[in-house]
């Protein structure tokens, strides 16, 4: 298996959503995946010839990360805070045991497995990122050792390349190693962002499932990157001349995204007949011999899916419902695993055959409300709204806006929980991509003319004015509540705009620039400093001015802050510094926290979250009266 798709599971507010389950290379008929155990994410394994299915993991904060090479299982044994190592066990059960030893403890940074149980673990500690490389239940040999943000992609089949992703926008976009550390050839993104995909699967092999995505190319010769400590024997033997198996590359160029190759004495080449207007991914069909590719495209928060032949260079559209495909995968026998979803449909684990796969759910829960696109003017093009109203009340409707996370992400036609919740409840709930957003090309994610959060908080403006001038919200009556960046914005528009918000919910928000970055981590400090233009030493005012907490002390609405105390992407001490600034201005605000991190992986937590936030919406936006009783002439759903 050349490249390792360790899954998982996103969690929306508590309810568990399906993953794709990974298929081990060699024996098509085992899969593993991340399913729903009381409540909380854990590992299963899954025989498809028996149709059997076996729990393997049982941890009290829940398991996430896991994939399957021939013969065994991997899964990422992590503490509450995040930290912790891969393990490894039998397919057919029995004990399990470290899956290379002499790797530090720390926070998954990629996992790429080869033929024989060779495997490539990347691992982010206190001291910067290592590459280690070994045999599982061997001993791992440090490839890389590093200060600078990366992400291991992939190992090629033969073993005798990596694929190691940096920043899209840096001049390491992608760096190719050999297995002692050497480099082979670098990518950079400065001029054009640039990130690898996957190598190809090794010929006649059932794997091709891409690992984690990560300028002119320039030849890097071999510069050693690393201590260059040798790799010992035993290697799979014999080890092909590296390079021989092409790596998927998407490059951004000329506003659209191209589908590319690099090869070893190749280089990188673009396809100019397989390029898009929006983001779009991809990963290798199995036994392609690296002839035939599955794209997924982001466009207008719905999804399309595509497939290359580059043999023919031939782009097919793959017929699927209208929705969101949340993740997207090509199967050993030519079929599609897809998870589907629209905004009143629980997303669910499909394929193009029809045949069932693990992890379905068998809920039916109640719909609420009707939907709606909206398109707001603006001055980079018109702002996109996903509009949710109660179908049982009379508008104008109390307000909510739902403000994504990102800010590299967007929201979809997507069934989400809170969304629901809120409907049902008798809140109309709006949800908008504002400038920044993934899904609307090159331009809209880079438009920030009037200044990091700024900007954002003016397409939330202009999407409030419309939806009150429509008489879908009531003035007096419109609320923000935003996780993660979303909850950065919705402090940022509360401080900002304070007159136009009559309550805030900021779940897990980045709260105050400066702390933050002293507090985040390497990836994250290498975002900011592209964001910002600089760190807060070299641009002082630039993270000033995006700070929620330069404008706390300004708020004039009821707020609850809820936040982590092992939260590694949004610090807690970033969040008592902003604490501060409320209690010395005299602000009214409720706290609420969280003992887990950034993302847990417990639904108990996700639901509080959710069961807080509506009371604590229901106190500050006024409702109007729920009719007696439907009317007799309106569909009930």
């Amino acid at each position: 298996m050349t490249a390792a798709r360790p899954t998982t599971a996103p969690r929306t507010y508590g309810v568990y959503r399906p993953v794709l389950p990974v298929t081990s290379p060699g024996h098509p008929e085992r899969m593993v995946y991340t399913g729903d155990a009381g409540g909380r994410c854990e590992i299963f394994v899954w025989d498809r010839s028996t149709d059997t299915t076996r729990q393997l993991t049982d941890r009290p904060h829940g398991t996430l990360l896991c994939a399957v090479d021939d013969e065994a299982v991997w899964w990422f044994d992590e503490d509450p805070g995040g930290m912790g190592g891969w393990r490894t066990q039998d397919f057919d059960g029995g004990p399990d045991r470290p899956a290379l030893t002499g790797v530090p403890s720390g926070r998954p940074a990629g996992l790429a497995l080869a033929a024989g149980g060779t495997a490539a673990v990347a691992i982010r500690g206190p001291e910067g990122l290592s590459v280690h490389l070994g045999r599982r239940g061997g001993t791992g040999r440090a490839v890389l050792r590093t200060t600078e943000s990366g992400t291991l992609c992939d190992l090629a089949p033969d073993g005798g390349l990596l694929a190691l992703s940096g920043p899209a926008h840096s001049a390491r976009a992608v760096t190719l190693l050999t297995p002692d550390g050497a480099t082979v050839a670098v990518l950079s993104g400065t001029r054009e962002r640039t990130w690898a995909l996957g190598f190809a699967p090794a010929r006649g092999r059932a794997d091709g499932a891409a690992g984690p995505a990560g300028g002119a190319e320039r030849s890097a010769g071999r510069t050693a990157m690393s201590d260059r400590t040798p790799f010992p024997a035993p290697l799979p033997a014999p080890v092909p001349a590296p390079g021989t198996s092409p790596l998927l590359v998407m490059r951004e160029r000329d506003g659209r995204y191209h589908l590319g190759t690099w090869t070893l004495g190749r280089g990188l080449e673009l396809l100019p007949w397989c390029s898009f207007d929006t983001e779009t991914t991809a990963r290798w069909y199995p036994g392609s011999d690296g002839a035939r590719v599955l794209l997924r495209q982001d466009r207008h928060g719905r999804s399309r899916l595509f497939t290359a032949d580059l043999d023919r260079r031939e782009l097919t559209p793959v017929p699927t419902p209208e929705g969101s495909i949340l993740d997207a995968s090509p199967a050993a026998d030519g079929d599609v695993h897809f998870i589907w979803t629209d905004a009143v449909n629980v997303p669910r684990a499909l394929s193009l055959s029809g045949r069932p796969l693990p992890g379905q759910s068998d809920w039916r829960l109640p719909r609420f409300g009707h939907r709606r696109d909206l398109w707001t003017p603006g001055p980079d093009g018109p702002v996109h709204t996903f509009v949710t109203t109660p179908a049982d009340r009379p508008a104008p409707h109390p307000l909510v806006l739902l403000v994504h996370g990102g800010p590299a992400d967007h929201d979809r036609d997507a069934y989400d929980p809170m969304v629901q919740a809120l409907v049902g409840s008798g809140y109309a709930v709006a949800r908008v991509n504002y400038r920044g957003s993934t899904g609307y090309g090159p331009r809209w994610r880079s438009a920030y003319s009037e200044g990091v959060g700024h900007t954002q908080v003016a397409d939330l403006v202009r999407a409030r004015a419309d939806l009150l001038e429509r008489g879908i919200g009531r003035p007096g009556a419109v609320g923000l509540c935003g996780t993660s960046w979303g909850g950065y914005l919705t402090l940022l528009a509360l401080g900002t705009r304070p007159e136009l918000w009559d309550v805030g919910v900021a779940v897990k928000p980045l709260a105050d620039c400066v702390t933050a970055f002293r507090h985040s981590t390497p990836a994250l400090q290498a975002l900011d400093t592209a964001l910002f233009g600089g760190t807060p030493d070299e641009v002082p005012d630039a993270y000033a001015h995006a700070s929620p907490s330069s404008y706390a002390a300004a708020i004039r609405a009821p707020l609850l802050v809820v936040a982590a105390r092992r939260d590694a992407k949004c610090p807690p001490e970033q969040v008592e510094a902003y604490l501060e600034v409320l209690r010395a201005g005299g602000v009214a605000h409720e706290l609420m926290w969280l003992e887990s991190g950034h993302d847990g992986y417990d639904g108990a937590d996700h639901l509080a979250v959710i069961r807080r936030s509506l009371r604590f919406l229901g106190r500050g936006l006024p409702q109007a009266p729920a009719p007696a009783e439907p009317s007799p002439h309106r569909e009930r759903r």
